[in-house]
């Protein structure tokens, strides 16, 4: 009996040595629409599941996720189940959710919330928050658009007009004004995230105008790329994730979200024993932010190189592209 209790305590030594014994850190995320958006949810997911493989896989990082919670009110009961649940980290990955989380964070003082897009922790020690300067790359894309353009009419296709949105497509057009201000700019405004048919219709109606260029941003846009693909010939700008797959043939460029430097820092910081109050940004400068060029569509050398040149512009702040 003896022999066999110091082998079971050289057998728990050797395991806390080895880091083995220590719990994973238990991460949740809420979001508004699917993991497999291509666009704004998809973009956190994806970057969760890159931090898990780097920093031990799930020994390190246990992840769960519950998806398509446009209901704040179902939103909010996750957010509150996964708190209570014992999860280190819960976020909330929706600017809808921002009163959701101010309520419920006050309730679990050493749980760790996370939220975007804002930048608002409501003074709460246990609340980070994020957004992203989603103009930056809207400015590049709209540089490209408008370089590309033969019609001269380029459409947008807007879910509502707020966050990073509405950011995207003001930093889009003014790209596009940047070359050319001759160009005409069509906008229309769906009044949801999430309705593809919606998207899918507005984006028609610009093809049928003239526009050969579109973008737009929110998980619903792959209407918006599906009529483009169905009238052939009209080119794509993404935004919030690579859309490259789902026409390789018409995306020219997208401005990609990565959040894997701000997912590590707030692990740092919680390790550290920071658990929130700090708001953070992505931009191109930081690399939060990236314009991933479609490698299926042969882009022009001279068109490029004017994307790399606004890309390194908005780095250096030589060029200031308005939220």
């Amino acid at each position: 009996m003896k022999g066999k209790s110091k082998l079971i305590g050289l057998v728990l030594a050797a395991l806390v040595a080895t880091g083995a014994a220590a719990a994973p850190v238990k991460i949740a995320v809420i979001m508004p629409s699917a993991t497999t958006d291509a666009a704004f949810s998809q973009s956190m997911w994806g970057a969760l599941l890159s931090v898990q493989k780097e920093l031990g896989g799930e020994a390190a990082i246990s992840l769960k996720y519950t998806e398509n919670m446009w209901n704040v009110p179902d939103a909010a009961a996750a957010i509150r189940d996964y708190a209570s649940s014992g999860f280190d980290i819960v976020i909330a990955h929706g600017s809808q959710y921002g009163s959701s989380i101010q309520e419920i964070a006050k309730d679990f003082p050493k749980v760790t919330f996370a939220w975007g897009t804002d930048v608002n922790t409501y003074g709460l020690p246990n609340v980070y928050a994020y957004t992203a300067a989603a103009e930056q790359g809207g400015y590049v894309n709209g540089v490209l658009a408008a370089k590309l353009s033969k019609s001269k009419k380029i459409g947008v296709t807007g879910p509502i007009e707020v966050g990073d949105a509405k950011t995207y497509i003001d930093g889009f057009v003014q790209g596009v004004q940047s070359v050319d201000k001759t160009i005409v700019i069509s906008k229309t405004w769906t009044g949801s995230f999430s309705d593809v048919a919606l998207m899918t219709a507005a984006a028609q109606t610009h093809i049928a105008s003239g526009a050969d260029a579109l973008t737009g941003s929110s998980q619903s846009v792959v209407g918006s790329i599906g009529a483009a693909k169905g009238k052939g010939g009209v080119l794509w700008f993404g935004t919030q994730a690579d859309q490259a797959g789902l026409a390789p043939e018409l995306v020219v460029a997208s401005q990609v979200y990565d959040w894997t430097g701000m997912l590590k820092d707030i692990l740092a910081k919680r390790k550290a024993g920071k658990l929130g109050g700090v708001a953070y940004t992505l931009t191109l400068d930081n690399a939060g932010l990236k314009v991933a060029y479609n490698p299926a569509y042969k882009l022009a050398a001279a068109v490029k190189a004017a994307g790399d040149a606004a890309i390194s512009g908005i780095s250096k702040g030589t060029i200031k592209v308005n939220p």
